[in-house]
């Protein structure tokens, strides 16, 4: 007898119809899977074998032949260890088959006969989506997540007795659900706030206007200076993300596997701060079958690069592509697949090997031709990808102690609310900042008056400023000008967006 369950795999973060076709034929007892399996599907027959018998039910004393249909995309992982073990119940007729025609099965078998969690059920549940099916069973521990996709239900199971039991009618599964309102609420607060900082207005400053218009940012200063902390306090004035972008993200983890258990939604912006030994795969993805790297994890966040001349030079290379294009595209032989990763870098360093260039309370070693050696680790393609460059000094104790409370997080958020909304409407309600401008766009949204094409002309003479890094001073520009409500660009607008060129105006 042949039975077909319907199930899924994960490629790149889309979930891709598999069938699991089960076919149990007189011989010798054996169980053979075929259809591109990797390790782990292979293994499933053990772990599908002793979850049957210990749930109860016997196992086929004949051939037992599995086929993962298409056979030319392989399969990888342990969510097929529930489709398989109710696929070959069905076989011996203790499930109709015919009950399993409208649901997607996903899950890995405990040898107890528990159903553990797997890796990308929001994708799947999307998956089921689209098949137009009436809905998914998986992991309990799964469900939270696979309950946001609409117009479908989502069947939870701890045991497979209870999915048997579930598709012969004899026990009833509430289908879990999510209130989207319940879900922002719960995750809105965060123990982090701008008020933390005492003293650095300019570096706040542009943190803000980075926030505002979606810039990448780096921060030089001494070690203590505070980047660390500064970078840590951006999510909290990023405006929330939009459902939508809450779901694409949260897609993301869940296909990484970073989510837990109490994770249905990630309404907070991720904050990725990779330690700077990472790999370039581990940085922008990879492996046999590429997995989200950290670049993709960041994605509608921020990524940090913490110490960035330490980072080795290939691995900051790599972010050239997905810093243009908001994606990164990895090639492997079975497949190419594109990752999102659409975020706002945030990079911290040193002015010099030992730290101390700026500090004028301590005293630095390094020669001239360390520091440019220093310098020279960050290319200059990647340098022009960064809109701003801001010095972060070190602060004496009266700064420290003496100061007056900080502004909230909360309030500079409101401000960068209503400068957010102003690029909505420019950009006709499309998701996109200041930063992410076209040629096109910039033209037609970033008019100059004469004083500021002055200035800029200065400024490019002077700094022996390139292309790129023009664009990015009328881009930040336009930021401020929309932090301050103003539909031109002014004079004081492009001063201040040329003083976020701190790399280029320093000379070594």
């Amino acid at each position: 007898m042949i039975v077909k369950v319907k199930t899924g795999t994960i490629i790149g973060i889309d979930s891709h119809p598999v069938d699991v076709e089960i076919d149990t034929a007189s011989g010798l007892p054996q169980f053979s899977t075929v259809g591109l399996p990797d390790t782990a599907v292979k293994e499933s027959r053990d772990r599908v074998r002793s979850a049957v018998r210990n749930s109860g039910y016997p196992f086929p004393r004949h051939k037992v032949t599995v086929n993962l249909s298409p056979a030319d995309i392989r399969k990888e992982g342990t969510a097929f260890d529930l489709p398989i073990a109710l696929g070959i119940l069905a076989a011996e007729e203790i499930i109709p088959p015919g009950t399993m025609e409208q649901h997607l099965f996903i899950g890995e078998l405990s040898l107890d006969g528990a159903v553990k969690p797997v890796n990308g059920a929001l994708s799947a549940a999307l998956q089921a989506r689209d098949m137009g099916l009436a809905g998914i069973i998986l992991p309990r521990v799964n469900a939270g997540e696979a309950s946001l996709v609409d117009s479908i239900e989502v069947i939870a199971v701890d045991y497979l007795h209870e999915a048997v039991e579930y598709l012969n009618g004899i026990r009833s599964i509430e289908p879990t659900r999510s209130c989207r309102d319940d879900l922002y609420r719960l995750s809105l607060e965060q123990d982090i706030d701008f008020s933390d900082v005492a003293g650095q207005a300019q570096a706040k400053r542009a943190l803000e206007v980075a926030a505002a218009g979606g810039h990448n940012l780096l921060m030089i200063g001494p070690p203590g200076s505070g980047k660390t902390m500064l970078a840590r306090r951006l999510t909290t004035i990023l405006p929330e993300p939009s459902f939508e972008e809450s779901v694409e993200t949260t897609r993301i983890h869940s296909v990484a596997g970073t989510l837990n258990g109490d994770d249905r939604l990630l309404v907070t912006r991720p904050f990725r701060a990779p330690h700077h030994s990472i790999s370039d795969a581990g940085l922008v993805g990879g492996g046999h079958v590429p997995k989200p790297g950290e670049i993709s994890l960041a994605h509608n966040g921020v990524l940090f690069l913490d110490e960035l001349p330490e980072f080795k030079r290939n691995v900051l290379e790599v972010l050239r592509q997905p810093l243009e294009e908001g994606a990164v595209t990895i090639s492997r032989s079975q497949a190419t697949i594109t990752f999102p990763s659409r975020f706002m870098l945030v990079a911290a360093m040193n002015p010099c090997p030992c730290g101390y260039l700026t500090d004028p309370r301590r005293t630095c070693h390094c020669t001239a031709q360390q520091v440019r050696q220093y310098r020279a680790k960050i290319s200059g393609p990647l340098l022009d990808r960064i809109d701003i460059h801001v010095d972060v000094p070190s602060l004496r104790y009266n700064e420290l102690a003496g100061a007056a409370p900080a502004e909230s997080s909360a309030a500079i958020k409101q401000r960068i609310r209503e400068a957010r909304k102003i690029q909505q409407r420019r950009f006709d309600g499309r998701t996109i900042t200041n930063a992410r401008m076209s040629s096109k766009e910039i033209k037609q949204f970033c008019p100059l008056d004469q004083s500021s094409r002055e200035l800029i002309e200065m400024a490019v003479d002077s700094l022996g400023l390139s292309a790129r890094g023009y664009t990015k001073i009328v881009k930040v520009a336009r930021t401020i000008a929309d932090l301050e409500a103003e539909s031109a660009i002014q004079a004081h607008h492009v001063s201040e967006a040329i003083q976020y060129r701190t790399l280029d105006r320093t000379a070594v």
